[in-house]
């Protein structure tokens, strides 16, 4: 799945988003349930889920009430594929944990597939920096973490359920992923985050913006809450100084011999003269336009590199397979409209949805009313539940209704 900061932000414009919120303000872009079914569903979260190798006690955490749960309560040990030893979320165990109403916390899931790498490739493409994202599970009523700041931009993307986010006036300064900002205690934020400036519910379809080291909470008010958060990892001023430090060491200055310090005025002016030599040699290493097209460079080309694989394509035996791919039960569809039932007119069945009003054979009938009791639907679901029905003609004409739209 492909998709561009234009499509993400509509209908606020790149230009006015970079203008009046990019790094200075938060934003909430209320938009449709199917804006992002492509980017995940439940069926697609089951499915990563299942791919028992690629979790771990890292990889994978379980939050109850602003508490991790320990991996023992949830992991058996098991034996990755190279060998080691891994703690590996066992699904009974999690399945436990959510009953009492644990929290999933799904780690660097950016590039698991095409709908997830679709946004953060948007991001990363209008040159935000690099996207690291992580998968939020929550049900009604439990919060999974106070109040606190994120060393990074977040991009929360809300493709199940609602949540009401608490946003406080409070902003750290631009902090980083350092024991200085890590260490700070709950006390500390509670004091730092100041007033409540705005309480935002987020449904799904919508995306929460908020700068580095903004004060947020959040808790689920919806039965089920699942919001993918985006964070974008920036260039910065200390990527600078890692590279004068390797330029540096080309420069004689730097590899001298501070003076030696016995306590008279004499040594102490000499060591403040070298430091200042050596500060105006950074100085003139920021103007150097070999570092300058080094760093220039550095920040283009700041985002991961991920996906791009096409086998038979590169030996030339099959022409370049086109953007996304269908479930292993075909394509899948979420319902837009829970609830929606067929109704019978006279002697004919009908549905109404947000575009228009189909109307239905009694098979037809028979089968939207199973689909639409159900989150999300499968073609080859559908097909092996209803055989009398032609699947793919009926699920696009649900879709042309508004009544269905493609999924993960």
């Amino acid at each position: 799945m492909s998709m561009t900061l234009a499509e993400l932000l509509a209908p606020i414009t790149p230009e006015q988003f970079f203008a009046e919120y990019y790094d200075k303000q938060p934003l909430h872009i209320p938009g449709s349930p199917g804006k992002f079914a492509q980017v995940l569903s439940w069926r697609g979260i089951n499915r990563l889920l299942d791919m028992t190798h690629v979790w771990s006690s890292q990889s994978l955490k379980l939050v109850r009430e602003g508490v991790a749960v320990p991996p023992e309560q949830y992991c058996t040990r098991a034996t990755s594929r190279d060998g080691a030893p891994v703690m590996q979320p066992n699904a009974a165990m999690v399945a436990q944990w959510i009953g009492r109403g644990a929290s999933v916390v799904m780690n660097d899931v950016d590039s698991l597939s095409p709908g997830l790498a679709g946004v953060s490739d948007a991001l990363e493409a209008a040159g935000l920096g690099k996207a690291q994202a992580n998968v939020y599970i929550s049900w009604q009523s439990h919060k999974a973490f106070h109040s606190h700041f994120d060393t990074h931009d977040v991009w929360a993307v809300q493709v199940e359920g609602e949540k009401y986010w608490n946003v406080w006036e409070g902003r750290a300064e631009w902090p980083i992923a350092h024991p200085v900002f890590k260490g700070l205690g709950q006390e500390h934020h509670d004091r730092a985050r100041g007033k409540l400036r705005g309480k935002v519910l987020v449904k799904t379809g919508d995306l929460l913006y908020l700068p580095r080291g903004w004060y947020h909470d959040a808790l689920a008010e919806a039965p089920t809450s699942v919001h993918i958060a985006y964070g974008m990892h920036a260039p910065l001023g200390m990527d600078l100084m890692n590279m004068l430090l390797e330029r540096a060491i080309y420069e004689p200055a730097f590899r001298q011999p501070l003076p030696r310090q016995d306590g008279s005025a004499a040594a102490k002016f000499a060591l403040t003269s070298r430091a200042a030599q050596l500060g105006q040699k950074l100085s003139e290493l920021t103007r150097d336009p070999k570092v300058m097209e080094v760093l220039a460079k550095f920040v283009a080309d700041y985002h991961e590199n991920r996906g791009g694989n096409d086998l038979l394509a590169a030996r030339g035996l099959a022409a370049a397979a086109p953007p996304g791919e269908a479930t292993a039960e075909g394509h899948a569809f979420r319902i837009l409209s829970p609830g929606a039932k067929p109704v019978r007119r006279g002697a004919e069945w009908q549905l109404k949805g947000p575009n228009a009003t189909l109307p239905l054979t009694p098979p037809e009938a028979e089968a939207a009313a199973w689909l639409l009791a159900r989150p999300d639907v499968a073609e080859l679901e559908l097909q092996a539940a209803h055989p009398a029905v032609e699947a793919a003609t009926l699920l696009q004409r649900l879709v042309g209704a508004g009544v269905l739209a493609a999924a993960a």
